[in-house]
């Protein structure tokens, strides 16, 4: 539905909003620590722990010429005095809620388009605040400033192409809007790698034609386009028209997870069971507590490991029924890891560089039908007493979680800084202190 009919019976574009987090991680970070926000800083992962790689930058540290996702050790050859901080996913999975519940505020078409970015199509609410999409847009990026502290950059247009485009133009804290009239010379001289879902073979496909801008493909008749990228020949071409006409979604209409999973390059190779058991605690904790956050179980359990030669093996295997327990997570993964890794009668193994815990065939609470166990039998005979007790006791961490924060109570985890495996809550207190001890 490229338009709908306005009141005078003549046919009105749709507002449709893209909205981007500036810098989110690092935006974040600065928000609980304001002291970040004078000095050049980056969220990253720890070298020591192997996964040195750029996550987020703040504005001064982007002014270095600090991009996402190159290596810490590029980062400070730019910048020596980078500040360096851990990522903390469930902080910024909280500050996104309540990024959302604002847009929420305008319209109930809101589609999360990753953590930090969500479509608006905000066309049946401009006469209800008497605003015009960009007069709307700006609102709601004053509103996230003033409510949360972080900024945005807004994308106006008339569809969701156009206005993710227009949110990359300029930032921070922007609006920019692209419309019908003028998309042509904002995007058609645009290099080709910014038009949207085109890949680096695709693109480099289209170089060897001579299409190096937007409006060199826009300009193919649309047959050429597909007989140069097929079916998805077809939808760039569209897109580069002005002819997406794909729907924002409502917000509860999100597609439900398809699998949930965890997974962690440790410090150093794990060498023995007792390591890798400890590895597989702190994982499964993570995946039981996403699956409770979102009212779902597994069925099925799904191990990858990467060795020190960078070689990936996946296995998978069945749970005995549908469970969101850290407990029968930790079983299922260790029964899968005896069974087909290289472990020793003494307990020592074929080296584990990685370890990905994945919960998969997910069904809703109370979807699925459980077997009863006789080894799960309480004395007089109720069934699944052990797992109801299991049950009642990871649920009330997750609410603890929820109250006050991940970390604020862990179940089982075993902190060993020789792997990098650590407890949230308590790394983030001891940063804090130190935070305030520099101050």
């Amino acid at each position: 539905m490229p338009s709908i009919a306005a009141g005078d019976g003549k046919s009105q574009d749709r507002a449709i909003l893209h909205c981007d987090c500036n810098g989110f991680f690092a935006s974040v970070e600065c928000l609980d620590h304001p002291a970040y926000w004078d000095i050049p800083m980056a969220v990253a992962g720890d070298p020591k722990d192997r996964s040195g790689i750029i996550l987020a930058k703040n504005e001064l540290a982007k002014g270095y010429g600090i991009v996402t996702a190159e290596t810490v050790y590029s980062a400070r050859r730019k910048c020596p005095g980078l500040t360096l901080v851990p990522p903390r996913h469930w902080r910024y999975s909280e500050i996104s809620k309540r990024v959302n519940a604002i847009y929420l505020q305008y319209t109930d078409q809101v589609e999360p388009f990753s953590i930090d970015e969500s479509f608006l199509d905000v066309t049946g609410s401009l006469a209800y605040f008497n605003a015009t999409a960009r007069g709307l847009a700006d609102r709601i990026r004053m509103q996230v400033k003033q409510e949360i502290g972080i900024t945005i950059s807004v994308g106006v247009s008339y569809n969701k192409t156009f206005a993710k485009i227009a949110s990359d133009m300029k930032k921070p804290d922007a609006t920019t809007e692209i419309t019908r009239e003028n998309y042509r010379d904002v995007l058609w001289a645009l290099p080709i790698r910014n038009m949207l879902f085109i890949g680096k073979a695709g693109m480099e496909h289209l170089q060897s034609h001579a299409i190096q801008t937007i409006g060199d493909l826009a300009r193919l008749p649309r047959e050429t386009a597909e007989s140069l990228l097929g079916k998805n020949g077809i939808g760039l071409w569209n897109n580069c028209n002005g002819l997406d006409d794909a729907p924002v979604k409502h917000f509860e209409e999100h597609e439900p997870a398809k699998s949930i999973g965890n997974g962690m390059t440790f410090r150093r190779d794990l060498v023995n069971v007792d390591e890798i058991k400890q590895g597989v605690i702190a994982l499964s904790g993570i995946v039981a507590a996403r699956l409770r956050e979102h009212g779902l179980k597994a069925c099925t359990l799904q191990v990858t490991i990467k060795d020190p030669k960078l070689k990936t093996i996946t296995r998978q295997a069945p749970l005995a029924s549908p469970t969101h327990l850290q407990r029968e997570l930790v079983d299922g993964a260790m029964d899968i890891l005896r069974a087909k890794w290289r472990i020793m009668p003494d307990g020592r193994c074929a080296p584990i560089r990685m370890l990905t815990i994945t919960g998969q065939n997910l069904v809703r609470d109370g979807e699925a039908a459980e077997q009863v166990s006789l080894f799960d039998l309480a004395e007089n005979g109720k069934p699944f007493a052990k797992k109801e007790k299991y049950e009642k006791l990871e649920a009330a961490i997750t609410r603890l979680h929820q109250k006050h924060g991940a970390g604020s109570v862990v179940m089982g985890c075993v902190e060993n800084d020789d792997l990098g495996i650590r407890t949230y809550g308590k790394y983030e207190r001891k940063r804090e202190e130190n935070d305030a001890d520099d101050t």
